[in-house]
């Protein structure tokens, strides 16, 4: 048998507004949005098969004890899509400043930053 990743839950300040651009950026779909078992709003942004768990406290944190109250606790998220200079185009007109770029075997690369910090690796297989 083999696992396939299905989704990756991150805190961000806005689940709404992140979702917008996640989905006018790579063509997702809001797969569910509600109250979340911690308290505060989660939205599942994604494919079908796949989301990002888009969660926000019901009040700002004030500390950082536990993953649920503090924004960006991983190193990056990498989307796989089909044409890398559009979806380039699409990063770049939501505002976002795009970092570096990287053009090695098996792909080419680039990466951004959310508002929230949290680090995008955008990959186009050759």
């Amino acid at each position: 048998m083999t696992a396939m990743l299905e989704h990756v839950n991150v805190t961000v300040a806005d689940p709404k507004a992140t979702a917008a651009w996640l989905q006018e950026i790579f063509g997702w779909h809001t797969r569910w949005a509600g109250d979340s078992i911690y308290g505060g709003l989660t939205v599942h942004v994604g494919t079908d098969a796949q989301y990002l768990a888009l969660y926000a406290p019901p009040e700002p944190p004030k500390g950082q004890a536990h993953s649920y109250t503090h924004i960006n606790g991983l190193n990056h998220i990498a989307v796989v899509v089909d044409d890398l200079d559009a979806t380039e185009a699409r990063v770049k007109g939501k505002g976002f400043s795009v970092g570096e770029h990287y053009d090695y075997e098996p792909g080419r690369r680039f990466y951004f930053d959310s508002p929230e910090g949290i680090e995008f690796e955008v990959v186009e297989y050759d």
